[in-house]
């Protein structure tokens, strides 16, 4: 038993060496979501567009499409907005706004200062059903199939390079009726 606890402190430093260097290698942008190939979380919450009258989830596109989390305070998410408008002109897809922890006017301003992708803004402001969908911060983007189930997530900034090489991808296959 005393050599037990002599050896104590060496298994636990080597464990934590472990999972410390496994840390090491792992992408911050990949962290794996429980909510993958789920059905997106239920909702009822104001829309930037309509004040105070609530939507839910029967008000979201029949198709496939974007969920977009943005705010007016995040400077990523105004580097991807150009890619999202472009997105909207080209018709690709569907884009829907889930404005997380963000005042109601500085999000209008916003809008109207940088171009609205959104065919609807969802407004998040208590950042309530951002915890249902495991939400960081802004800015994510989740793909959502016909079905309403949730195919990608990506966390962070979209460039140009993620969205030829990850997300249109995804798009093509989740619009071709298989998942990404």
């Amino acid at each position: 038993m005393n050599n037990f606890k002599l050896f104590l402190p060496v298994i636990i430093f080597m464990v934590l060496a472990v999972f410390m260097w496994r840390g090491l290698y792992m992408d911050s942008r990949t962290l794996p979501s429980v909510l993958i190939d789920r059905p997106l979380p239920e909702f009822q919450l104001r829309s930037l567009e309509l004040g105070d009258q609530l939507v839910s989830t029967a008000d979201l596109p029949d198709g496939p499409f974007i969920l977009n989390i943005w705010g007016s305070y995040c400077l990523p998410c105004l580097q991807e907005n150009p890619i999202f408008m472009a997105a909207k002109e080209q018709n690709v897809i569907p884009i829907i706004g889930l404005n997380y922890k963000d005042r109601d006017e500085a999000a209008r301003d916003w809008l109207e200062l940088n171009g609205n992708p959104f065919e609807l803004n969802i407004i998040d402001d208590t950042g309530r059903y951002g915890i249902d969908l495991g939400v960081y911060g802004a800015p994510e983007t989740f793909l959502v199939d016909a079905d309403r189930v949730i195919r990608f997530k990506h966390i962070g900034v979209i460039n140009y390079r993620i969205w030829e090489d990850e997300i249109m991808p995804a798009i093509a296959a989740v619009q071709a009726g298989g998942s990404s």
